[in-house]
């Protein structure tokens, strides 16, 4: 293309604007202010998508080596930014198959699974679910009905279950108790119950739906950014409320053994997630591999469903499964109990 004075404004226009993006998303996903989460709640790499376009177009319009280090640029933030490209470091790490787990060194992994079953909206996910012969099953948008219809497929009467609201737990082994919020502004969105493993410790399963995540994409309206910030703190507030009725009911974050899981309705970049960073750590991020994001079923974009665990355990194995009978991705992940 022949270079002339409106390609050369054009291609610096676009350049400017790719660096301005850059600047706004590096800062918006560093920093993550509430008052900016309109704008995280779409991963990085779209941003990062609108970035190259425009650092590419710069190209073509210039000619010139700036836009090639700013497409360079984006390219570097979205592969360390991004959820997604976390588990790059897992490439070598063997994917859960189903079926029993294998063991790890002569060690049985313990296999949990955690899936929104949409109220059985999509059918009946009972056989996908015993596909995997999961050990500890939460179920979220699960009446008590449903939830009894898996255990009863999972394990034929021999399991235990227990179900609140739209929350349940499923487990080949015995649930010695379970805890439910005493507030009423918090009464839905987690159920925790105590398992006791064939032997070792008990272990607290903490099953959580948070509040569903605001979908209003119209960021040239202020009450757009009012909602999603809204929305995250009542998230953070909800996740915070867990976290304390599991510090007053068990002995954590000192000695207790616990799985928290669930439909969280944020990525693990949200700070809804990262205040779990300190005492948890992210199966898939530790062993997970293939495409982790989880909603919506047939193109996932988000990892909103997560299997979290304290350092009592070691995440082998994790990944996402498709099933037809959710909009979501169940995930399914092997734990060794240290």
């Amino acid at each position: 293309m022949r270079t002339t004075p409106f390609t050369r404004s054009s291609g610096w226009l676009l350049v400017g604007l790719s660096l301005a993006l850059h600047l706004l998303t590096v800062y918006a996903f560093a920093r993550q202010p509430d008052r900016l989460a309109a704008f995280t709640v779409m991963p990085i790499w779209v941003w990062g998508g609108i970035g190259l376009l425009l650092s590419s177009s710069a190209f073509y319009f210039l000619r010139a080596p700036l836009s090639l280090l700013v497409t360079a640029i984006w390219a570097l933030t979205i592969l360390l930014g991004a959820d997604e490209a976390r588990v790059i470091g897992n490439l070598a790490t063997p994917a859960p198959k189903r079926g029993k787990p294998e063991p790890i060194d002569g060690v049985q992994p313990i296999r949990v699974l955690t899936l929104n079953t949409a109220l059985f909206r999509f059918g009946d996910p009972s056989e996908d679910i015993a596909a995997w012969q999961p050990d500890i099953v939460l179920l979220q948008e699960a009446t008590p009905f449903q939830v009894k219809k898996i255990a009863d497929r999972l394990y034929g009467g021999t399991g235990d279950f227990r179900a609140f609201a739209q929350n349940g737990v499923v487990t080949r082994w015995k649930i010695l108790r379970e805890v439910r919020n005493s507030d009423p502004k918090f009464l839905y969105f987690n159920y925790n119950v105590t398992v006791q493993p064939p032997s070792g410790p008990t272990i607290e399963v903490v099953n959580l739906h948070l509040s569903s995540a605001s979908t209003d994409l119209r960021l040239w309206q202020r009450q757009c950014w009012r909602n999603h910030q809204a929305n995250r703190k009542q998230r953070k507030v909800e996740i915070a409320v867990a976290l304390k009725v599991l510090e007053d009911t068990t002995d954590f974050p000192y000695g207790q053994a616990v799985i928290l899981g669930g439909d969280l309705n944020a990525p693990p970049t949200d700070p809804t997630a990262r205040l779990l960073e300190r005492d948890f750590d992210d199966a898939f991020n530790r062993a997970g591999t293939g495409w982790g994001n989880t909603f919506q079923r047939r193109i996932p974009i988000l990892r909103l469903d997560q299997i979290h665990t304290t350092r009592h355990f070691t995440p082998v194995r994790c990944r996402a499964v498709t099933t037809r009978h959710s909009d979501h991705r169940m995930v399914v992940a092997d734990l060794l109990l240290n």
